[in-house]
């Protein structure tokens, strides 16, 4: 791809800083991101899967994002649709795990192997076309 190096260079940097937050926010977290991180990340990412032309393996990889977004969009219809009544427990789908007895570390590590898995699965879809 013709003039990759910025880039890989923004690629490795997201990285970077994705690999620095994740050191310092291990259960218990130390440090919090934040809308205005998350929003920015996520919109950088992204932007890396249209630049790139993987816009399918991403959201592949974003399953669990796009599982968490969706829950709370299908909370908000049922609730003004059927007069009150939720779907779930709360939304997003992790508090509603929460809630239903899960401890946070247990969620997180299981959310973990779901994104792994997606992740395999996004990989192997890039050879077949």
């Amino acid at each position: 791809m013709e003039g990759s190096g910025e880039v890989a260079i923004f690629a490795a940097s997201l990285v970077g800083a994705g690999l620095g937050f994740l050191w310092f926010n291990s259960y218990p977290a130390e440090i919090f991101m934040g809308d205005c991180g998350s929003l920015s990340l996520g919109s950088s990412l992204g932007l890396l899967a249209i630049i790139l032309k993987q816009e399918l393996a991403f959201a592949i990889m974003s399953g669990i994002f796009i599982a968490e977004v969706l829950s709370v969009i299908i909370q908000v219809t049922s609730f003004k649709m059927r007069k009150g009544k939720r779907v779930f427990k709360m939304a997003p789908l992790h508090h509603h795990y929460e809630l239903s007895g899960l401890s946070e570390p247990k969620i997180i590590m299981r959310f973990w192997i779901v994104t792994f898995i997606l992740v395999l699965i996004a990989l192997s879809t890039l050879k077949i076309r």
